[in-house]
């Protein structure tokens, strides 16, 4: 059988996702009463950085160690990556000896090399153009407090960037309908638009994109490798905040998420931020864990 990794949200089918998701809430009960057990004794996984982390690492490291097995944090300091190896080479190598790899890069063609040289599981742990992780996060915690994204409406609001691409990716996969609210000039990938236009829409004005929204998320305005953006973007943004004013366009059960870090008083208010009646942020952050829990079984375990 072919070796299986998780690029894009799109490696799966809609009936392996619901899965993983399924099997995500199962495992955090589990974790949660101290019966998840060892499945992965004797494994180890490889975790490659060359963009910083916070939630990638801790949640794929104390994943390993909770389900029985190992992590080993490799940034371009500590391999030969860093001194220019080519990445077919590093593929071959370390998938001779790891059991599943998962990569946060920049380009997300380098990611695809890789994949296509390693003999184990490839996970995508954030490119520049997808991040798919997250969004089996924000499923699962949709799930948990609302149910079955299936027809429902959610929007996007902020740039057109990786997240934004994965929500439109989700919203194919889960059968959603996606609202995509950004200034000119930050729109996401024109095709992958085109390609899902039964089902994602650009609305230009953040309240009109919002209206009777079951589900809202926003980003950062300015990601890793844009610093010297920040004030050029902030301007462009203007108006794209997410406050509760804006998410009183929303439907009154509606949920806000971010998948963090945030900056309090840019794309988001504080005062939302923190409102734990809209707000799923934290539930949104812990199921990353449980999650790519569930993601590493589904590659590692699955006949």
């Amino acid at each position: 059988m072919s070796v299986r990794h998780f690029l894009t949200l799109l490696d799966l089918s809609p009936e392996e996702l619901h899965g993983v998701i399924e099997r995500a809430v199962e495992m955090k009960a589990l974790h949660r009463q101290g019966a998840a057990g060892e499945p992965f004794h004797n494994k180890v996984l490889g975790m490659i950085f060359e963009k910083s982390s916070t939630r990638t690492r801790v949640s794929f490291e104390a994943g390993m160690a909770q389900l029985g097995g190992k992590a080993l944090f490799l940034s371009p300091r500590d391999t030969q990556l860093g001194r220019g190896e080519p990445i077919e080479d590093a593929a071959r190598v370390m998938s001779r000896m790891l059991d599943i790899i998962m990569i946060r890069t920049f380009a997300h063609e380098k990611l695809e090399r890789f994949a296509e040289h390693s003999r184990v599981p490839v996970i995508n742990a954030l490119t520049d153009s997808y991040h798919p992780c997250q969004l089996l996060a924000d499923i699962q915690t949709f799930v948990e407090h609302r149910g079955d994204p299936q027809g429902k409406v959610v929007t996007w609001i902020g740039d057109g960037n990786n997240m934004c691409h994965s929500y439109i990716n989700a919203a194919r996969q889960c059968d959603f309908e996606l609202r995509i609210a950004c200034p000119e000039g930050f729109e996401p990938d024109a095709d992958l638009v085109a390609v899902n236009s039964d089902r994602v829409a650009l609305v230009r004005d953040p309240k009109s994109a919002v209206k009777n929204a079951d589900w809202v998320a926003t980003d950062v305005w300015a990601s890793m490798g844009q610093e010297d953006e920040q004030a050029h973007r902030e301007a462009q943004f203007a108006g794209y905040q997410v406050n509760h004013e804006l998410m009183s366009y929303a439907r009154s059960d509606a949920l806000f998420m971010h998948c963090l870090p945030a900056h309090r008083g840019e794309e988001v208010s504080a005062e939302l931020l923190e409102d734990e009646r809209v707000s799923v942020v934290w539930d949104e952050a812990e199921n990353r864990l449980h999650a790519q829990k569930a993601l590493m079984e589904f590659l590692l375990l699955s006949d």
